[in-house]
């Protein structure tokens, strides 16, 4: 039997290739998935290669970093599935790779709202479905560099150590309600967004893979099969916890 099957799931970023990963394996696995992305065209392409593929999900075009636009993301996946077992936080914006003394304050103040705030909206609004539901999972996706840091990633780093503090707080208040919270910290992952950061996925190989002990970049979908893990029974043991996927980086 399909591990999700019969579930509701909101995936934020699902147009990207994390979130679309997650997205395209939970619906591979049973779910009703919601792929909720700022890019409606990235959004709806998921959907697209989810229905190719048998599975059930909508497009809802949302800045998660909107308080009004993530609850109504919230309200059309309940009446589209009905209550929210899984919620997925996978939406990061791009900050340049400066020192604080040149980075702006609009690029700090938009990795905080997208990095942070839009995790905080998506479970204020979503958490009250999944204790209708009787309890459920969220999965938050954090990265390495909330572990460890290189130069000019100082807004970056910020953000995702903030989101591991951020799992371990969710977790403590809402254990009771049979709630799961847990983070994962990819390392680099070949993805879209990794390219558009240095300008293709070739220099992203060169410069980032040899500082993985396992000797190349990640893969979407082994970010993915870590997040089905986190979302079912097999998981059941654990909240408030941080799985590191990223090919030894963090270990060196």
């Amino acid at each position: 039997m399909p591990k999700l099957q019969g579930k509701t799931a909101i995936v934020t970023g699902a147009g990207g290739g994390i979130g679309g990963a997650i997205a395209r394996l939970y619906a591979a696995e049973g779910a009703r998935v919601a792929c909720v992305d700022i890019d409606a065209g990235d959004a709806a392409k998921t959907v697209r290669d989810i229905e190719q593929n048998g599975g059930t999900a909508i497009a809802c075009l949302c800045d998660v970093s909107r308080a009004a636009e993530a609850a109504n993301a919230v309200s059309v996946t309940r009446e589209a599935f009905g209550p929210i077992d899984i919620l997925v936080n996978s939406v990061a914006t791009l900050t340049p790779r400066v020192s604080v003394v040149e980075l702006s304050e609009e690029d700090w103040d938009r990795a905080f709202a997208v990095n942070i705030k839009s995790v905080f909206l998506m479970c204020k609004y979503a958490i009250p479905s999944m204790i209708e539901a009787g309890g459920g999972a969220i999965v938050i996706i954090a990265s390495n560099f909330g572990h460890v840091s290189l130069p000019g990633r100082t807004a970056y780093s910020a953000t995702k150590g903030g989101l591991l503090s951020m799992t371990r707080a969710l977790a403590l208040d809402h254990v009771g309600q049979n709630i799961r919270v847990n983070s994962i910290s990819p390392g680099s992952i070949e993805t879209d967004r990794g390219r558009r950061q240095y300008g293709s996925i070739e220099k992203m190989r060169q410069e980032r893979a040899p500082l993985h002990p396992i000797g190349r970049m990640g893969m979407p979908e082994e970010v993915a099969y870590a997040a089905l893990f986190l979302a079912c029974h097999e998981s059941s043991f654990m909240t408030g916890a941080d799985m590191l996927i990223d090919g030894g980086y963090t270990a060196r």
